[in-house]
């Protein structure tokens, strides 16, 4: 049995380690957004059983390359780098830290807001450049607007928390997420999109990145909310068109954005997000603060030796438990 679990990116917190030395594990780490062959070659290299996966696609191939790996851990919860289908093809369960970076991506969130809305930056900007802009100036008061929640997982819940102590109502939309989500925080329930968009003077977005999800705020979408909405995104950037989201702006349909994320990450030098100040941008770090990561990194780890330790796993944490199903009942009918 190897002894090594394989981390695709950067150090887990000093918790996180010492909880696989202390099973009497080593931790290997690739460098941060190595391609498939390149974590090919360091599962193949160290033999690990198990993986925690932070940057970089673990794809079919990258798994064919290591017949020895048991499970896979995010170091999150976003999974649209892993391909959970393949791996339940090959008996593997992808774990996922549930909500122990809702409270550092909540925050963040919220901080995105204020920025947003208050126009912080190019106050501030205009401020260094020598400017006295209060003549004339009119900002927008946040409490009484409706900020709209997509998905109503842990860290929307955490977001809709700190939302309310700003005076803000709160809608939301999640046809997975039981009834009492919403109760427990006043959110009204909307039956379909359509209906949460028209009503969000602010959204923002907490549903993960899959083929229905993907492009889910384009032109048509962005259309159905508020002139002079905001959009705040501390999810996936694929969920965004982001030609479509510019030309709102552009436009002033949209008054402005908060972006913690992007279609693709880093975003090329030239993209057009950074010639807009009503965009306020940050590289993806919502959920990295040392509480966060210290929780994570812990969760992160547990899940795996729980795996290769044949120890029971909280359900909802493994989030290819269904296709693993299907995958183990399809082949116990080809083994009949």
């Amino acid at each position: 049995m190897s002894k090594t679990i394989l981390v695709t990116g950067p150090d887990l917190d000093p918790a996180a380690a010492q909880l696989v030395a202390d099973h009497g594990y080593e931790t290997m780490h690739t460098p941060a957004y190595a391609d498939g062959a390149v974590i090919s070659e360091y599962l193949q290299k160290t033999g690990a059983e198990g993986i925690v996966s932070r940057m970089g696609r673990l794809d079919a191939a990258v798994m064919d390359a290591a017949p020895q790996l048991k499970v896979i851990s995010k170091h999150g919860v976003g999974v649209d780098n892993i391909d959970i289908q393949a791996a339940a093809d090959r008996g593997i369960p992808v774990l996922v830290a549930t909500g122990a970076n809702a409270v550092s991506v909540a925050e963040h969130a919220i901080a995105l807001l204020l920025a947003t809305v208050k126009r912080l930056l190019p106050l501030d900007e205009g401020l260094r450049a020598g400017r006295w802009e209060k003549p004339g100036f009119a900002g927008r008061e946040i409490a009484g607007s409706t900020m709209g929640l997509m998905g109503m997982g842990a860290i929307a819940q955490a977001t809709g928390r700190m939302a309310k102590g700003l005076g803000l109502t709160l809608a939301g939309y999640d046809p997975y997420a039981p009834d009492s989500a919403f109760a427990d925080l006043g959110v009204t329930r909307c039956d379909t999109v359509e209906v949460l968009l028209a009503q969000s003077d602010i959204l923002s977005l907490h549903c993960p990145l899959t083929d229905q999800t993907r492009g889910l705020l384009n032109a048509d979408s962005i259309a159905r909310m508020p002139k002079g909405a905001y959009v705040i995104n501390t999810a996936r950037g694929g969920l965004i068109d982001e030609p479509a989201l510019v030309a709102a702006i552009r436009s002033g349909h949209l008054a402005g954005a908060g972006l913690d994320t992007f279609a693709v990450e880093p975003p090329a030098a030239d993209h057009p997000f950074f010639a807009l100040p009503e965009i306020v941008l940050t590289p993806h770090i919502g959920g990295v603060t040392r509480q966060a990561g210290a929780r994570v990194g812990v969760d992160a780890v547990r899940g795996i030796f729980q795996i290769l330790e044949g120890q029971p796993v909280a359900p909802e944490r493994i989030i290819n438990r269904k296709l693993l199903a299907t995958a183990q009942a399809g082949l116990a009918n080809v083994e009949k």
